[in-house]
C-alpha cells in the first residue's frame, strides 16, 4: 500500500506539470512497482486518472489554460473510443500490448523531443 500511495502522489505532481498521467506514468509505475500484469495496470490506472484529471483540470482552469469546449468534446468523443480499446485489449496477447505501448511511448518521445528542439516561434 506504501507503493501505491508514492505512486499516487509522484503521478499527481507529474500530471499538475506535464499533464499525463494515466498511460504515460501509471502503467509503468503500476506494472514496475506493484506488480501488476499489464492489463491490469491499464485497467487501475483508468481509475486513477479520474480524480488526477479533473483535478489537474480545475487548477489549470482558474490559471485560464482550460479549454472547456476542447476538452468536452475530446472526452465525450473518446468514451466510444474507450470502449473499443477495452475490448482489444482483452482480446490480444499482453505481450502485444506490452510492445504497442512501448512503442508509442518512444514515438510520442521522439516527437516531443524534436518539438522542444526547434527554434520558437515569433508570436
Amino acid at each position: 500500500m506504501i507503493e501505491a500511495a508514492l505512486i499516487g502522489v509522484a503521478a499527481g505532481v507529474v500530471a499538475g506539470m506535464f499533464g499525463v498521467g494515466g498511460g504515460t506514468l501509471f502503467v509503468p509505475a503500476l506494472a514496475i512497482f506493484l506488480g501488476l500484469s499489464h492489463i491490469e495496470a491499464e485497467a487501475t490506472s483508468l481509475l486513477a486518472i479520474v480524480p488526477v484529471a479533473l483535478v489537474g483540470a480545475w487548477r489549470q482552469h482558474r490559471y485560464g489554460n482550460l479549454r472547456v469546449a476542447d476538452g468536452a468534446t475530446v472526452g465525450v468523443l473518446a468514451v466510444g473510443g474507450a470502449v473499443l480499446g477495452v475490448v482489444a485489449a482483452n482480446a490480444l496477447p499482453e505481450r502485444v500490448l506490452e510492445i504497442a505501448f512501448a512503442g508509442l511511448l518512444v514515438a510520442v518521445a521522439i516527437q516531443m523531443t524534436q518539438r522542444a528542439l526547434r527554434p520558437p516561434r515569433e508570436q
